[in-house]
């Protein structure tokens, strides 16, 4: 699916892609996106709970939750990530973001850091809107790694398969970079209307890093690289990027 949804409950757009996530959103007109960073990893069940209060106390319903960040012990096998992810919406159905269908418009990424890693499922960061007059691009594309879309499993689709030579690693970024390309079009923003780019890999990306991000504007707010692994075993690289004013540590 291409085209952008709309969740006027929580005044924003979405790309959509499965039930655990959506690719991105976009704010609607009058409003933003506001990001929060916890200062360290919030397990996942206080966590949802500290959003959930930290909302409410801006005025705003929790409808409005739009994108989150994971960060998780270990990459997952491709049925425990749909088991966790089984788990995970239990919570956006009670707020009213996800009806248990096809289809979830919240934007995530889920990576795995292997040096000090949390010991369970944890929150790092999320997102929500906010009215604004603001007319300034407001959106989060959510993480991508260097599966191609389609049918099959990870095995079928993920460039490179088992392959981590500079040369491999360069062909996954490329990918990767054309999947955030891809959305920031469908979402009819681009490069030049990010103010974050964020890299997660434990591999060296220095031999493509000028070539291929920065040539093409990834980085032209800078880039802020991950030490961490993408979600699901055998990924090896993944990046989201975003666009908001206002962004909170608390």
């Amino acid at each position: 699916m291409t085209d952008t949804a709309d969740f006027a409950p929580g005044n924003y757009r979405f790309l959509p892609y499965a039930f655990q996530y959506s690719s991105g959103v976009a704010a609607h007109p009058g409003y933003e996106i506001e990001r929060v960073r916890f200062r360290t990893p919030v397990p996942l069940k206080l966590g949802f709970e500290r959003i959930e209060a930290h909302i409410k106390a801006s005025g705003r319903p929790l409808t409005s939750f739009c994108a989150c960040e994971l960060r998780s012990p270990a990459p997952f096998t491709e049925q425990g990530f749909f088991d966790f992810n089984k788990v995970y919406v239990v919570t956006l159905q009670k707020w009213g973001v996800f009806d248990g269908g096809e289809h979830n418009p919240v934007a995530r990424s889920n990576v795995c850091p292997p040096i000090d890693p949390p010991p369970e499922p944890s929150f790092h960061a999320f997102s929500y809107t906010v009215a604004s007059p603001s007319a300034a691009p407001s959106f989060v594309i959510a993480g991508g790694a260097e599966a191609r879309g389609g049918a099959g499993g990870y095995r079928e689709r993920i460039v490179r398969y088992g392959e981590t030579s500079p040369g491999a690693m360069r062909d996954k970024a490329v990918q990767t970079l054309g999947e955030m390309e891809r959305r920031l079009g469908l979402l009819k923003f681009g490069w030049a209307d990010t103010t974050a780019t964020q890299v997660y890999t434990v591999h060296d990306l220095h031999p493509f890093l000028a070539d291929e991000i920065v040539r093409r504007g990834a980085a032209r707010s800078g880039l802020t690289w991950h030490f961490a692994r993408p979600p699901v075993q055998m990924l090896e690289y993944e990046m989201d990027c975003r666009s908001v004013a206002r962004e909170l540590v608390v």
